[in-house]
């Protein structure tokens, strides 16, 4: 527990510095490189459940699926929406073309299938973090008021995993999917909401000169309930992903937490979520 609570301070305490000094650009490339972490360690759960993804041309792929909005707007490239498709349908042309002689017969459906899975599953939803983030030309946010919107999302999701912790080691006594994550409790579950609809009414009050007016601190609360919900399902399919394989954690690059998969499994779920419920264009 010491390790997880030394390991979090430091994980915001670098998340606030690198926002603080790169803004919105910052974060964008957080985003991308934890999307390509994320990848790797998801790839490394399914090659050891005997899938046999293709793994490096699959990070590169899911790093441009993921950063394709902010790249569209630096470089001018296709339409954020097409660029991503173009990019995910030019990785299935690819991917079906090396199976054919890069993987033998009995596995080459499970290693197209995990790969492009991998693709969706990651590359595409922790995109909606970078459309979050990316200022638009004539934009009614401004920038700060789009980054403090990713902020508010990142923690109203990583406070639910602490409040479900802490509640379900205070209060838990109903299982919720014993099958999939054994500690995980319906009390744990409803400590993580509470505490995520509370610091997510208290990142909009922070934040109100430049969030805009619609999000107040009530209406933050009532947002950060689905998303929270979200979040932890989003939690329960790495453990899914996990028992598959048979492995703990996705990895142990993070003391105490595990692998970068297991900092932003709660992640992939809420991050389109989150874009709809803001409306944003």
């Amino acid at each position: 527990m010491a390790k997880r609570l030394l390991s979090t301070v430091l994980l915001w305490l670098f998340l606030f510095a690198v926002l603080w000094k790169f803004r919105n650009t910052g974060g964008i490339v957080l985003i991308g490189l934890i999307s390509v972490l994320t990848l790797r360690e998801f790839y490394q759960l399914l090659g050891g459940a005997g899938h046999a993804p293709f793994h490096r041309l699959g990070m590169f792929f899911g790093g441009l699926i993921t950063l394709s909005p902010w790249l569209y707007l630096q470089f001018g490239f296709l339409q954020h929406s097409d660029m991503s498709s173009s990019a995910l349908a030019l990785a299935v042309i690819v991917f079906s073309i090396r199976i054919l002689s890069e993987r033998e017969p009995a596995k080459r459906v499970e290693a197209l299938g995990a790969t492009i899975f991998g693709l969706v599953y990651v590359a595409l939803m922790l995109q909606y973090f970078v459309r979050i983030l990316a200022p638009l030309p004539g934009d009614t946010i401004s920038p700060d008021g789009r980054l403090v919107l990713g902020l508010w999302l990142l923690a109203v999701a990583k406070f639910c995993d602490v409040g479900a912790l802490l509640s379900g080691m205070a209060f838990g006594k109903h299982k919720m999917a014993p099958q999939i994550s054994p500690k995980k409790t319906w009390e744990g579950a409803i400590g993580g909401v509470i505490l995520a609809m509370g610091v997510g009414a208290l990142v909009a009050w922070l934040g109100r000169d430049v969030l805009p007016a619609p999000m107040t601190p009530l209406v933050a609360a009532f947002k950060a309930a689905p998303i929270a919900a979200v979040a932890i399902v989003s939690d329960l399919i790495e453990s899914i992903l996990k028992r598959h394989a048979a492995l703990k954690d996705s990895g142990g690059a993070i003391p105490g937490i595990g692998g970068v998969f297991d900092l932003s499994d709660s992640l992939l779920l809420t991050a389109p979520l989150g874009y709809f419920l803001f409306a944003l264009p």
